[in-house]
């Protein structure tokens, strides 16, 4: 009869108890406004400096992983309106909408550590650490929301060393080559052929476009394509003001004068409408969350959409030719634009959700049917 063996125990390192042990313990924090308000919670042990940003709120109710890994919230601290965040942890890093987290912190009421999920790999706040992301929790997130729903978004900071002193604001700095890749990617090899201008793309655009029959050249926000042979072009999502995009701007006027398809998401309409020669100008505290409801002029069918997005497209600027095809409910801001005669189009909220419903995921084949005559 055999001898049984006491399994082989491996400790970790004692400098890795220490780290899991600082993003564990929790110590007293504070997030600093610009307009002078202050809301006390705890922080990490490991949050030993100042973390600013521009602080937003999103009313999604799940997501939260999808919603940190989406470029788009690239420079802004992150306010969850729900109550309580992290209780499925986080997924394996397929699943995510980028390969990192781009939120500069995030505001949490209640966080739950002891998260529950069979496709999850680790705590949200395992995850906040190894990517260096801020977090302060025990905040009442519904006071802090209602101001900046008073006040509108301003930057601020969370610091557990005191008062803080918030960094000058660069005017007109665009954040397209921070997010964007550095050369073009193609995915596919036979089909039509999908120009999709990365500004800070989520995956779940090109998963949506990889459902067609397609060859899709992914380029940089700054890249030229307008010379190169291409049957429709998608603008993607991206962060901060959309007049910073000069450069993106320029390409997108050339290749207009082609007259093929082109489809705008989120900063994609924004950019679509500058380049026709309207105006953008930024919301009060934005649209963020995937329960935001819009309705289409035409049907006067009601969609519940996913958004993200702080700026908006200026109504009475748009040029003849050019109309309103989606207007958010809550507020009337103009969610989707397209041209009369010229198969240009795009909508301010995400169809690829992610977070969020997929009741619009039909304009990727309204798209996709445009190239195909």
């Amino acid at each position: 009869m055999g001898s049984l063996h006491e399994p082989v125990v491996q400790n970790p390192p004692s400098s890795a108890i220490e780290e899991i042990s600082s993003c564990l313990t929790l110590a007293p924090s504070k997030l600093y406004l610009e307009n002078g308000e202050v809301f006390e919670g705890m922080s990490p042990a490991w949050q030993q400096t100042e973390f600013a940003g521009e602080v937003v709120f999103s009313t999604g109710m799940t997501g939260y992983d999808l919603s940190l890994t989406d470029p788009s919230y690239a420079g802004q601290i992150l306010v969850f309106t729900a109550p309580l965040i992290g209780n499925y942890g986080v997924p394996e890093p397929s699943q995510w909408e980028s390969s990192k987290i781009h939120a500069a912190g995030i505001v949490v009421c209640t966080l739950c550590t002891a998260w529950s999920h069979g496709k999850s790999t680790q705590s949200l706040v395992e995850w906040l650490h190894d990517q260096r992301v801020p977090l302060i929790t025990g905040v009442d997130t519904r006071h802090l929301t209602k101001m900046i729903r008073a006040s509108g978004t301003m930057r601020g900071a969370i610091s557990r060393s005191g008062h803080v002193q918030f960094p000058p604001q660069e005017p007109g700095c665009c954040l397209g080559g921070i997010v964007s890749i550095r050369e073009p990617i193609v995915y596919g090899s036979q089909g039509k052929k999908i120009v999709v201008v990365d500004c800070g793309m989520k995956r779940n655009i090109l998963r949506s476009l990889q459902k067609f029959p397609a060859v899709i050249r992914r380029v940089p926000y700054d890249y030229d394509y307008s010379q190169e042979e291409f049957d429709g072009v998608v603008l993607s999502n991206g962060p901060g003001d959309p007049a910073s995009y000069v450069e993106t701007i320029e390409i997108l006027k050339k290749a207009l004068r082609q007259e093929k398809p082109i489809f705008g998401i989120c900063l994609g309409a924004q950019l679509l409408a500058l380049a026709a020669g309207a105006k953008t100008y930024k919301l009060p505290f934005g649209h963020r969350g995937h329960n935001q409801p819009c309705i289409d002029t035409a049907s006067r069918s009601c969609y519940l959409t996913s958004q993200n997005h702080g700026y908006a497209v200026a109504e009475g600027s748009l040029p003849k030719g050019w109309r309103v095809t989606f207007r958010n409910l809550n507020d009337g801001t103009v969610e989707g634009i397209a041209h009369e005669v010229l198969p240009f189009s795009a909508v301010q909220f995400h169809p690829e959700a992610a977070p969020g419903p997929t009741d619009t995921a039909w304009l990727f084949e309204q798209f996709f049917a445009g190239i195909c005559p």
